[in-house]
């Protein structure tokens, strides 16, 4: 089990935390020894989002989303990003990230659409390969709509559902 994972599970929204934790363990199983699934992002604030948008605008970087604040499950704790680490030393320490497409990552991305996240792989346009969301159902237009009117459950951030 990765404690770095884990922590970032219980960031997400409380309807998918133990899915998202059952899901994570499951697709670990998965993967040879050597290999491993981490949560690279789970919640990301709404700042945290802004932040994002601006790189490759207006900061140093590439564009690597295409959501300013309120677009993007993540900020409402529907959203995973991945990435598949290798132990390339073989000494237990898992340190390399490997963001291609191979077998490891497909068996996972298979995994995780077979119990029902959706794969921003399959998008139309600019595919994002490491996202996965449950939306229950809503646009994100309602989600923010909920945000914005403070439909949020009691003492937390996250939206009504």
């Amino acid at each position: 089990m990765d404690k770095i994972s884990i922590e970032r599970i219980q960031t997400l929204h409380p309807s998918i935390r133990k899915k998202a934790e059952q899901d994570y363990l499951a697709a670990n199983k998965l993967l040879p020894h050597g290999v491993r699934l981490r949560i690279t992002q789970a919640l990301r604030t709404w700042d945290e989002q802004t932040a994002l948008y601006a790189q490759g605008r207006t900061k140093k970087g590439i564009i690597v989303t295409k959501a300013k604040a309120g677009d993007s499950w993540h900020n409402y704790g529907l959203a995973i990003d991945i990435v598949i680490i290798l132990d390339t030393n073989n000494d237990g320490l898992f340190e390399t990230a490997s963001f291609k497409i191979d077998k490891y990552w497909m068996i996972v991305t298979n995994y995780l659409k077979s119990k029902g996240w959706n794969w921003g792989g399959d998008w139309k346009t600019f595919k994002d390969y490491p996202h996965f969301e449950i939306t229950h159902g809503f646009s994100l237009s309602e989600a923010r709509r909920r945000y914005m009117q403070r439909k949020i459950i009691p003492n937390t951030q996250y939206i009504t559902l």
